[in-house]
C-alpha cells in the first residue's frame, strides 16, 4: 500500500475535517484514502485525482479522463464505523454485494460500511475503490 508519505497533502478544507475525525476512525480513514490514491494510480485509464469536499466529508472524483464516479468517505461519531459511499444511482453496491456479500457490510445502494475495531479487508476494498474509479468507463464499453 502507498505509504502516508507519498500521498499528496490534502487541500486545507478536506485537511481540518480528516483532523476533526474520531480517534478511533482516524487510522481506517487514513488507510481507506491511501488506498484510493494507490489503486487510482495503479488502475489503467485512471488519470489524477481531485480531492475535494462533498456534503461536508471527504470525496475523491477521477477528472481527465472522467472513468469513475465520485467516492466519499465517512464515519459514525463515535468513530466505531467507517463508510465509503457512492452515487446511488449506479450499480456499484449490486455488484458489490454480488461479490462480495459475506465479507462487506453493504447497505442500501450507496454505501459500504466497515467496523474499526477489525482489519481492513484490503483485496475487497480495492476491487471495490477501482470499480468506482472506473464505473463509467465500463459502463461506456
Amino acid at each position: 500500500m502507498a505509504s502516508l508519505a507519498t500521498l499528496p497533502a490534502p487541500p486545507q478544507d478536506v485537511a481540518k475535517v480528516l483532523t476533526a475525525c474520531p480517534v478511533p476512525a482516524a487510522s481506517h480513514v487514513q488507510a481507506l484514502r491511501a488506498l484510493i490514491y494507490e489503486t487510482a494510480a495503479e488502475t489503467e485509464k485512471v488519470g489524477p485525482l481531485t480531492e475535494t469536499l462533498k456534503w461536508g466529508e471527504p470525496a475523491y472524483l477521477t477528472e481527465s479522463p472522467r472513468t469513475g464516479t465520485t467516492i466519499r468517505l465517512g464515519w459514525d461519531t463515535a468513530g466505531q464505523t467507517v463508510s465509503l459511499y457512492v452515487h446511488c444511482q449506479t450499480t456499484l453496491v449490486k455488484e458489490w454485494r454480488d461479490l462480495y456479500e459475506t465479507e462487506l457490510e453493504l447497505i442500501d445502494n450507496r454505501q459500504l460500511r466497515l467496523p474499526t475495531d477489525r482489519a481492513l479487508p484490503h483485496g475487497a476494498l480495492k476491487h471495490c475503490i477501482a470499480m468506482a474509479l472506473t464505473y463509467h468507463s465500463r459502463k461506456r464499453a
